[in-house]
């Protein structure tokens, strides 16, 4: 069955071009010009991956980041400006999952596409350190691959695919520091470059998600200048 991609930007050319391309590459696209639509379409008939512009009208994709958030981990790629860091940032911590910078390479799009995808498909099929079933247990956490689930405390804490693969690499092996380029292979795969700050900025997110959980939660440990490790249970 073919992958459904929506792609919102309110930039007709780009609309046209990157579709095109993407379906010469087997999937089927759906376009939207602007956040509002694009949070009606997607909503009503769910996607594979969305593929967002930041500054576009009536909704931006920050705010269309947010509102699907509140109902899906989707997995979400942003499309933004060479010169806009700060949203770059602000993207990762309202949970996207990658970033592309504009002017962009449509074959680099497509590369990204196809990665994400399949770390999604991975993050549910069985993963290293998971008992059978694809369950892993340390303490009070759970993470289910098949349900691409996190429990902390019995409680579901909402991760997007790049979060759950974070916490599954750091929780395979507690008590063992992971570097940021450990952590980067483990989210991303070996053959993409990431900026430091972008496993940074997902660690914080991480950690609040499970804060608003529980408030005294400490098990992702950061080690200054060396990476990060879970805390032995």
């Amino acid at each position: 069955m073919k992958q459904t991609i929506a792609l919102v930007d309110d930039d007709r050319n780009i609309l046209t071009s990157v579709s095109m391309t993407l379906e010469q590459e087997g999937f089927t696209v759906r376009t939207y010009t602007d956040g509002e639509s694009a949070l009606q379409g997607i909503t009503a008939r769910p996607v594979d991956l969305a593929v967002l512009d930041i500054k576009m009208p009536r909704m931006d994709g920050m705010e269309l980041l947010q509102r699907l958030r509140q109902r899906t981990t989707l997995p979400v790629i942003f499309l933004t400006s060479k010169d806009e860091e700060v949203d770059e940032l602000m993207g990762l911590r309202l949970g996207a999952d990658d970033y592309i910078t504009k002017p962009f390479s449509q074959r680099l799009l497509i590369e990204r596409i196809r990665a994400l995808l399949r770390r999604n498909e991975n993050s549910r099929a069985e993963g290293s350190g998971a008992a059978p079933g694809g369950i892993m247990v340390r303490g009070e956490l759970v993470l289910d691959d098949t349900k691409h689930q996190c429990l902390w405390r019995s409680h579901d804490i909402q991760l997007t695919v790049t979060e759950f693969l974070l916490v599954k690499a750091l929780a395979a092996r507690p008590g063992m520091v992971k570097s940021r380029d450990n952590l980067i292979d483990a989210a991303y795969g070996d053959n993409i470059y990431v900026d430091d700050r972008t496993i940074d900025s997902h660690i914080k997110r991480v950690r609040k998600k499970f804060r608003s959980i529980d408030d005294t939660f400490n098990s992702i440990e950061t080690l200054y200048g060396i990476g990060y490790r879970y805390k032995d249970a």
